[in-house]
């Protein structure tokens, strides 16, 4: 049995799903948490030694607390936090209510926040550890109509991944930010909101959202099988990477906007770097 005791949350679907059962059939034992513990029990099939079936409220600090005590008690410690859940909200910004955005960023962010905040205690004290934050290429780059709420919140995760592996980095504790592309999973129908207040004339939003549900949906590139498979690997080196682009399609998003930033620097680059007091 391999050592690390791994904590997956948004586990009973998905890319989360594929990583619990890649980590069980490896020898790994994982502890892993669904808003409903019924369907993870029902979508993974394993034995109470090795596999601890969650049910927990992210938003609710509580929750999240006795989830991580319960991993440390009934396992004896964790090792790899991987802060999987979350979803998706297409819309455009105007369109998109306060309380809609903020129920996203709840999930996606401070959800994710819960678990770090609860997680780093045990992480710290024995001065070793991997956390795993599941961003999204939308997160590095936001060029998609009609997912400025989503890729707000997966552009904080990214800052504040940066953050947390300075902050960690004294007490051995690596973190790694996953920007994934398009996996071949539920994400883009069990996980995706869409406004309730629909304006007529973003044409443009509603073309993207009918996309991505009735045509890349189910036929993404990406298989979350061999996604967890990387995960896997990369917790296992002695110097994990901050940054880990996840598929072919991530890469080239990445290398384009890397490219903009570049050429946009360029151009005004005199001018931008003209502001410093007179010496």
């Amino acid at each position: 049995m391999k050592n690390k005791i791994w904590f997956v949350t948004g586990a009973s679907k998905g890319l989360g799903l594929a990583l619990v059962k890649k980590l069980l059939s490896s020898g790994y034992r994982v502890a892993a948490t669904s808003r409903n513990v019924n369907d993870l029990k029902k979508a993974v099939d394993a034995g109470s030694e090795s596999f601890l079936p969650l049910a927990v409220d992210l938003k609710n600090e509580s929750s999240v607390e006795n989830a991580i005590k319960e991993t440390v008690s009934h396992f004896g410690s964790i090792d790899v936090i991987v802060n999987n859940a979350g979803y998706g909200l297409v819309g455009s910004l105007e369109e998109l209510t306060d309380a809609e955005v903020r129920e996203n960023f709840d999930v996606n962010v401070f959800g994710v926040l819960n678990v770090i905040r609860k997680a780093m205690p045990f992480l710290r004290k024995q001065k070793s550890g991997h956390i795993f934050n599941i961003a999204s290429i939308g997160g590095f780059t936001g060029n998609f109509p009609g997912f400025g709420s989503y890729t707000a919140t997966k552009f904080a995760m990214h800052g504040f991944s940066e953050s947390l592996a300075a902050e960690a980095k004294p007490f051995g504790v690596h973190v790694t930010i996953v920007s994934p592309g398009y996996f071949r999973t539920e994400f883009l129908d069990a996980s995706l909101g869409v406004p309730k207040n629909e304006i007529a004339d973003y044409k443009l939003v509603r073309d993207v959202q009918t996309l991505h549900q009735n045509e890349i949906n189910y036929k993404q590139a990406g298989d979350p099988v061999k996604a967890a498979a990387v995960m896997i690997e990369i917790a296992e080196q002695t110097t994990p990477p901050l940054h880990v682009f996840l598929g072919r399609d991530s890469y080239q998003l990445a290398e384009q906007k890397i490219k903009l930033i570049q050429e946009d620097m360029a151009a005004v680059k005199e001018l931008a770097t003209s502001t410093d007091h007179e010496q």
